[in-house]
């Protein structure tokens, strides 16, 4: 059987591939530029990525399965970043708050073949009118450290989330239907 490697250093994607009974031969993460080009739309971003960082690492994986994947949280065209301080997390927060906004997760796959193949999610998170208290103790829990747009859905933010529509897994960081989809055309035993 072909190797899987997955091109992640992110613990989440591992969790996520594993509730699809999907385990990962190697850990190979990519180390590329994430800088979004100007003007870019955060849908075209999201797929770049995740065909940049499945081509970084097929690149030293030859003839391996190499299945990549990134996440974009956007407020209409802005990307907003992943949070790495306190202040970023604060105004991530505040921008959503009582808003819609996309989350776009792509998923790529470097066959045998040395083919990719990519497939995207779209999914729309309403998060409720933020008070500030709610603010602080988000941050205060330091969920939000790393993460896309400043909050995980798969836990805390889970109570300030008034609906969502689309891909529950695409938004914690990884599509399972379509990455799902992408293995078993490349022949993946699932």
């Amino acid at each position: 059987m072909t190797r899987l490697i997955l091109a992640s250093a992110s613990s989440r994607r591992v969790d996520l591939l594993a509730q699809i009974g999907v385990v990962a031969d190697a850990i190979d993460p990519a180390d590329i530029d994430e800088t979004p080009l100007k003007a870019e739309l955060p849908r075209d971003y999201a797929v770049r990525m995740a065909a940049e960082k499945a081509a970084a690492v097929a690149a030293r994986n030859a003839g391996a399965l190499v299945l990549a994947g990134d996440t974009v949280v956007a407020c209409g065209r802005r990307i907003l970043p992943k949070a790495e301080d306190e202040a970023t997390a604060r105004r991530c927060l505040a921008l959503l708050s009582g808003r819609r906004h996309h989350v776009w997760s792509a998923v790529t796959l470097v066959g045998s073949d040395g083919l990719a193949r990519n497939k995207i999610s779209n999914s729309i998170v309403t998060f409720k009118r933020l008070t500030n208290v709610e603010i602080a103790l988000y941050i205060a829990s330091g969920e939000w450290a790393g993460k896309a747009g400043g909050y995980a859905i798969q836990g805390r933010a889970a109570g300030l989330i008034r609906a969502l529509s689309g891909s529950h897994s695409g938004v914690v960081g990884l599509p399972l239907y379509e990455a799902r989809a992408l293995l078993l055309a490349a022949g993946y035993p699932l």
